[in-house]
């Protein structure tokens, strides 16, 4: 199998970023999987090839991304890095009036500062092979519903950092592509539930009284939304593309329905007036 080079791959534990890590590995990429528990690489290295190296490295802890640059970069030589894939997320989701601040600082810490922080400390590695750079968006960082807004606030950022990014690191010839998944089959929504449950059992009798059955019927239309998901497959594939092909693409939309489908439906959202995308998003999700 032909060498294609070390990739990093941050939040490889579940999901989308332990499906980006299994694959590229099997394509035959030396692959360096951000965890944060050891257990999540030992399961890991039972998948997958000796090429693959769990690395912990939490994006929110500024000192661990730097000692994981360091002993990435050390385990490579002189040979430089031919991807980094910025997958490591959170959501918090809840009502804005009573979302606490620290709860939104943390969203925008891990999904926004987390990203930079680690493409910063990986750059000198990746400007020596000319390697690429892949974020992993979403679609909620296009258009923004109720319950949401910190989470999208952060994916709406990272779609403005990769066009920055894309557009300075032009002349050393390192791509930068965003994927936008739609709802895929990750753990990530039941732990965002569980997580907004947490939250909603610290907020005051008035937050439910206000928000109750908007929030029991987002909440319904999420989980109907989320069983229809796509595989991680689909992720997975769109990334190995962007760090493979000879002219990737800027974006990626992945999910479910097809890839078109999901272009499609966002520019003709995103092409209404604002109300009147309001009121459709309101009558799918079931709130007035």
């Amino acid at each position: 199998m032909a060498d294609l080079g070390a990739v990093v791959i941050t939040g490889a534990s579940t999901g989308i970023g332990e499906a980006c890590a299994l694959h590229l590995d099997s394509l035959g990429y030396r692959v360096f999987a951000g965890i944060r528990k050891a257990a999540d690489g030992d399961s890991l290295r039972k998948r997958a090839s000796a090429r693959l190296t769990p690395i912990r490295l939490d994006v929110s802890d500024e000192a661990e991304v730097k000692v994981a640059a360091q002993n990435v970069t050390e385990a490579l030589g002189g040979a430089g890095l031919t991807g980094l894939v910025n997958n490591a997320g959170i959501v918090v989701s809840g009502m804005l009036e009573f979302l606490p601040l620290d709860e939104l600082r943390h969203q925008l810490e891990v999904n926004v500062i987390g990203q930079i922080a680690v493409t910063q400390a990986f750059l000198p590695a990746l400007r020596k092979a000319h390697g690429r750079i892949v974020n992993i968006g979403s679609v909620s960082g296009l258009i923004s519903g109720p319950f949401t807004g910190a989470y999208s606030a952060s994916k709406f950022a990272l779609e403005a950092l990769t066009d920055s990014l894309r557009l300075e690191l032009r002349p050393w010839n390192i791509h930068v592509s965003i994927v936008e998944p739609a709802f895929i089959q990750t753990p990530i929504v039941g732990k965002a539930m569980a997580a907004a449950d947490a939250l909603r059992e610290q907020l005051p009798e008035e937050a439910l009284q206000l928000y109750g059955p908007a929030v029991r019927a987002v909440r319904e239309a999420t989980a109907a939304d989320a069983a229809k998901g796509a595989a991680t497959d689909v992720v997975a594939n769109a990334v190995a593309h962007s760090l493979s092909a000879r002219r990737p693409r800027t974006r990626y939309m992945v999910g479910n329905p097809s890839a078109l489908q999901l272009r499609l439906q966002i520019r003709f959202f995103r092409s209404l007036p604002d109300r009147w995308r309001d009121a459709l998003i309101a009558r799918h999700l079931g709130i007035k």
